[in-house]
């Protein structure tokens, strides 16, 4: 399923402002969009840039892979995971588990 991410500068000016933390990088599928604040794609990617033909959101750069990717919805240690070193460690685990 070919995937395509973005970073949503929106929701970074608007976190800049408010000092929310909300996700900015959206993963894009034919049938959803999920947001997060770390993404690792496992396997080959192309970044595009095509500002004469944006996505549908507007984004002008993106990533587009077929490959699986997983992501952390916050920016901070998962405590049910904390004895993960990191939260790259944190991904790596997580996405173990849904292959289990």
């Amino acid at each position: 399923m070919k995937r395509m991410i973005h970073i949503n500068q929106h929701v970074i000016k608007k976190n800049g402002k408010t000092g929310e933390r909300n996700p900015p990088i959206t993963v894009k599928t034919y049938k959803s969009n999920k947001y997060f604040h770390r993404v690792h794609i496992e396997g080959p990617c192309t970044v595009v840039y095509e500002p004469d033909n944006p996505l549908s959101c507007g984004a002008k750069v993106w990533i587009e892979t077929d490959s699986r990717v997983g992501g952390l919805s916050h920016d901070y240690p998962d405590p049910m995971y904390a004895h993960r070193e990191s939260a790259l460690d944190q991904l790596d685990f997580l996405l173990q588990r849904e292959e289990e």
